[in-house]
């Protein structure tokens, strides 16, 4: 009976993300939430009192999501700035497939002024990405002339500019291959001469799309939070990026908007 009870609560809070993401927060109604997750309303108001509470449970989610990415990409690599690359481009893939990450952005921009509504998730981010810059600069791996101030801020602005472009009719490729092309920028400025050929620009998540759960409109279970060092998958991506390195000069994703991307 628990397990069941936990089914359809892991149901209703993905259903509550497809609809926060889609509709948005003031939009979404509690029946269309019940019908998506196969549950009636009565089992929703079991778990959630309010679509308040059902809001704070996508936005914990996302954040969970968030957390358990980053550890694992953490576990599998000595390199903070290259856990934050990767940790970008989970992002990126997450906004489009994982619908707790899209919802939270939205449900933070639509209740702003509520903080005892929502967690802001705008800042959830910012902290992440300016704790592992922190971490990678810490270890030595920053330009030791560069102000920091100026690198954190061009840093997280590049970073919030993720969201912002996954919001567009862009595919998922060249989401993609903009993460990339930022960090080709991003990386000579950012670590000593030379050094910017020693970090994958490209995703390290895996290859495989996330696993399918049981029940309709469970939607998926993450699986996309990176390889460790050593798994066939992250081998086969590292050897990629690994084989283009060297060209510099050579196009690998296209810097330039145009008018179907935005």
């Amino acid at each position: 009976m628990q397990e069941r009870s936990e089914r359809t609560r892991r149901k209703l809070v993905h259903a509550g993300a497809e609809m926060f993401h889609r509709n948005g927060y003031a939009n979404a109604t509690l029946g269309e939430i019940a019908a998506f997750a196969g549950v009636t309303k009565g089992a929703l108001y079991f778990h959630f009192a309010s679509k308040d509470d059902l809001a704070r449970a996508v936005q914990l989610r996302g954040c969970t999501l968030l957390q358990d990415a980053v550890r694992q990409l953490c576990a599998s690599q000595p390199s903070p700035l290259q856990t934050l690359v990767d940790t970008t481009h989970w992002l990126a893939r997450n906004l489009r497939e994982e619908p707790a990450i899209p919802a939270s952005f939205r449900i933070t921009k639509e209740c702003a002024g509520l903080p005892q509504l929502v967690t802001d998730f705008h800042q959830t981010w910012l902290t992440t990405v300016c704790g592992l810059l922190r971490q990678a600069r810490d270890a030595g791996e920053l330009r030791p002339e560069s102000r920091w101030e100026s690198v954190e801020s061009l840093v997280a602005a590049a970073a919030c500019g993720i969201e912002a472009l996954a919001g567009t009719a862009m595919p998922y490729v060249e989401l993609q291959r903009r993460v990339s092309g930022l960090w080709s920028l991003l990386l000579p400025i950012l670590v000593p001469q030379g050094a910017e050929g020693e970090y994958r620009l490209g995703t390290a998540v895996l290859d495989c799309p996330p696993r399918p759960v049981e029940g309709p409109g469970e939607g998926f279970v993450d699986g996309s939070a990176g390889h460790p060092a050593g798994h066939p998958a992250a081998d086969r991506v590292a050897d990629r990026v690994a084989d283009r390195a060297p060209d510099r000069s050579e196009r690998r994703y296209r810097p330039e908007f145009s008018a179907s991307a935005v």
